[in-house]
């Protein structure tokens, strides 16, 4: 018990040293444990963009192609689905529900979606969490429309506001559908997924605002006001995808395979846990360099913890010294610098988990409600003990080269009294 007592009263002396130096470890730690904690919540967002969902079908093409068009919103179909082919599938045996996607449309850079009031039933997130409305409410008119919680914040829109979406992907003063705008019914509360990013139609709206249109190209002469629409059939000519769920997940691959082989047109069904990680697999690699900055800032407060007892070293040589003089062996030199360094280190990495799950309480509310991240509050992984654990081992270990530096000095030196 000599050697913890003489670290201990060794660190008391120079206590404000000691402390910033925990404190760093600490911010380091802290940060280290703030990124896995990111990281994991990112993935697991990611992969629960939508869930509840067995199947999405589509025209065929790649499959990370479809789940980038039909739930991320990024890229265009290859083709259509025709209305005929999705009721066939839809009303086989073993399909609980489903629902049909409809993109081609935007508004001032955010898709438009025309779907049905199943979707907002339907899809689901996070664990099958169901979409809530912030305010408003579903569709109750043909011209009305749903936006996601980024789209009513960035453009500063309320329920009832007037808009009118483009034709197309551009923003196009000829290429808008002026004659026909829509009223936000509802805004949806921030999910973190792609739906905050969308303008959702209903279907048969989506079919009222192109009825004058022909291979995107609007016919000179033929626009039909609003009322004269209503009086007309809307039924979808075709769709551009379709989510799936089925009564039983052991008919899940046998639905999957006749969607595959359907003979009326070429289609292609995914799985879209499947799909997903395959994704993440390619957009996944700047984890790994959060993962490489924050082990860098941890080695560069383990550097620090270097510099500060070589720097204090000068001020010990008579410690040192008076040491040697009793007989202490080099086990004992060595030993007390290697207590003191991973002291500091123990304490740093204790205050920096304080500070992990003091951050996480304060900040998770806000990331969740902003950013749509939920980040849990739960035990260190194993894998984030063994990191801490290999971090202690570490400040053990970098004391070591100056503890060896304070032995070698000789007596001679440790009582010379420099001018």
């Amino acid at each position: 018990m000599i050697l913890p007592r003489l670290a201990f009263l060794s660190l008391r002396n120079r206590w404000l040293t000691a402390l910033l130096t925990v404190i760093a470890i600490a911010v380091s730690v802290a940060l280290l444990l703030g990124v896995e904690k990111v990281r994991t919540g990112a993935r697991a967002s990611f992969a629960d963009t939508i869930s509840g969902t067995d199947l999405i079908i589509g025209a065929r093409t790649g499959g990370v192609q479809l789940l980038l068009y039909s739930v991320f919103r990024i890229g265009n179909a290859t083709n259509n689905i025709s209305w005929q082919s999705y009721q066939d599938i839809a009303h086989r045996s073993e399909v609980a529900w489903s629902v049909p996607l409809t993109l081609g449309d935007s508004y001032h850079g955010f898709r438009v979606l025309g779907t049905n009031e199943d979707y907002f039933k339907h899809y689901k997130y996070r664990g099958n969490r169901d979409l809530a409305f912030a305010s408003g409410r579903p569709f109750d008119d043909l011209f009305d429309a749903v936006l996601g919680a980024d789209v009513a914040s960035r453009l500063g829109h309320k329920v009832g506001d007037r808009i009118v979406v483009s034709h197309g992907l551009g923003v196009i003063p000829q290429g808008e559908h002026a004659d026909k705008p829509f009223r936000v019914s509802g805004i949806l509360a921030k999910t973190g997924t792609p739906v905050d990013r969308t303008v959702h139609v209903s279907l048969e709206a989506y079919e009222a605002i192109h009825i004058d249109w022909k291979n995107g190209v609007k016919t000179p002469g033929l626009s039909p006001p609003p009322d004269a629409v209503r009086k007309l059939k809307l039924t979808p000519k075709a769709i551009t995808a379709a989510m799936i769920g089925v009564k039983s997940k052991l008919s899940t691959f046998g639905l999957q395979r006749f969607v595959n082989d359907y003979r009326e047109e070429p289609l292609l069904a995914i799985f879209p846990g499947v799909a997903l990680q395959e994704l993440w697999g390619i957009v996944g690699t700047a984890e790994q360099a959060l993962i490489l900055v924050s082990a860098m800032v941890v080695a560069a407060a383990l550097l620090g913890l270097v510099t500060m007892i070589l720097s204090t070293l000068n001020e010990r040589r008579r410690e040192m010294a008076i040491l040697r003089s009793v007989g202490a062996s080099p086990r004992t030199v060595i030993g007390l610098l290697m207590i003191e360094a991973g002291a500091l280190t123990l304490l740093g990495v204790l205050l920096g988990v304080a500070l992990l799950y003091l951050g996480l309480y304060f900040a998770r509310p806000i990331i969740d409600a902003r950013y749509g991240l939920y980040l849990p509050i739960a035990p260190l992984s194993s894998a984030e003990l063994v990191m801490l654990v290999l971090i202690v081992g570490a400040g053990f270990a970098v004391a070591l080269l100056p503890a060896i530096r304070a032995y070698k000095m000789s007596l001679a030196d440790g009582m010379t009294v420099r001018i």
